[in-house]
């Protein structure tokens, strides 16, 4: 049986996305090849060419459009306000589509491209590549493996120290720009959640704009009730001068304490790339989490469980698979906007100080 052709990918936007995430994980999916980047800015264009020699650098998303039939997948890495436009487009020009997070604005918009696509019959997906996270993983195993008995309250956080904004779109107080860190890492812990443990049903939100100089929210709260019960407690910052645990989920059984982000991004940053049949997405033991009852992690309590490696690569191997078998994407229109239901609900109750009701 011969080898199918490799499937081509237009990439639009060469930012920390589209550079550090997007184009290196492409490229490493077998049977996939980065074709064309589309970045107007020099620089970036230069750095494309020295990092991929082979690939086609275009200055605008409708030179994509025109030759749509010489390509087989658009990802959209660009800033927030654009996805739904240029997602818009791609489907309409005959092209499978994936987006950064967040999708969209709104649960509404997510929805409407998920239906667009199902009328082309076209993939459309959500890059969550913190689903692939090695400590998120660990944690599913440990859930699934039902050591901790049933969950009753799960807490995540995903902050940062940085005292001085960065400026920028992310940090635009814009309604249009879509910034903030609720629809940031927001959108990352608030898919977890609902990974997790399921819809949920209740929504409260504290979001608060800090440091001197900043325009949106820079640390903000939710909390959720879902559906089986669960309650979650989710914390973005990035004014944290003490960095609390990125997981701790508390069981009937048993909880489990884990510190330290996952170190895919870290290394992305730095140039490395994953490779495939190399180690990849390794956590240091001292970082492991711990599981114990009535124990302190802190002081050596509890038993450490291996952290499994991260895996951002199979996100795009999902894809590639779901483009050439016709199965499920890896993240679905709805599963986005389902969040995306989540965090237009924690707006509202941060604006409101109200606890928001979920149909």
């Amino acid at each position: 049986m011969s080898t199918p052709p490799p499937l081509r990918v237009g990439l639009v936007g060469y930012g920390l996305a589209g550079s550090v995430f997007h184009a290196p994980l492409i490229a490493a999916t077998g049977g996939m090849v980065l074709d064309t980047v589309v970045t107007a800015n020099e620089e970036r264009r230069h750095q494309a060419r020295a990092e991929f020699p082979d690939v086609r650098l275009a200055a605008s998303p409708d030179e994509l459009w025109a030759r749509a039939d010489e390509l087989d997948l658009v990802v959209v890495a660009s800033p927030n306000k654009t996805h739904v436009p240029f997602a818009t487009a791609a489907l309409e020009a005959g092209l499978p589509v994936v987006v950064d997070k967040p999708v969209a604005g709104t649960a509404a918009e997510a929805r409407a491209l998920g239906a667009l696509a199902a009328r082309r019959g076209l993939l459309f997906s959500v890059f969550q590549n913190r689903r692939w996270d090695s400590d998120f993983l660990t944690l599913r195993a440990l859930l699934e493996s039902g050591e901790l008995g049933g969950v009753q309250r799960f807490e995540s956080r995903f902050e940062r120290w940085r005292p001085r904004p960065k400026g920028g779109w992310r940090e635009s107080g814009a309604p249009e720009e879509i910034g903030g860190l609720l629809y940031d890492l927001g959108s990352h812990v608030v898919d977890q959640a609902l990974v997790l443990f399921g819809p949920a049903v209740r929504v409260y939100a504290e979001a608060d704009v800090r440091r001197p100089g900043a325009e949106a929210d820079d640390d903000t709260f939710l909390a959720l009730t879902h559906a089986g019960g669960v309650r979650s407690h989710l914390y973005v910052s990035a004014t944290t001068a003490q960095l609390g645990p990125r997981f701790r989920v508390l069981g009937e059984r048993g909880g489990f304490v884990k510190y330290g982000l996952d170190p895919q991004e870290a290394a992305l940053r730095e140039g490395a790339r994953p490779v495939a049949g190399e180690p990849w997405g390794m956590e240091p033991e001292e970082l492991w989490g711990r599981v114990g009852a009535g124990e302190s992690p802190v002081t050596g309590g509890g038993r450490p469980v291996p952290s499994l490696p991260g895996d951002y690569p199979a996100y795009y191997a999902a894809v590639a698979a779901a483009l050439r078998d016709g199965t499920a994407p890896p993240v679905t229109a709805e599963q986005a906007a389902a969040a995306l239901d989540v965090l237009e609900a924690a707006r509202r109750s941060a604006r409101e100080g109200v606890t928001v009701e979920l149909a």
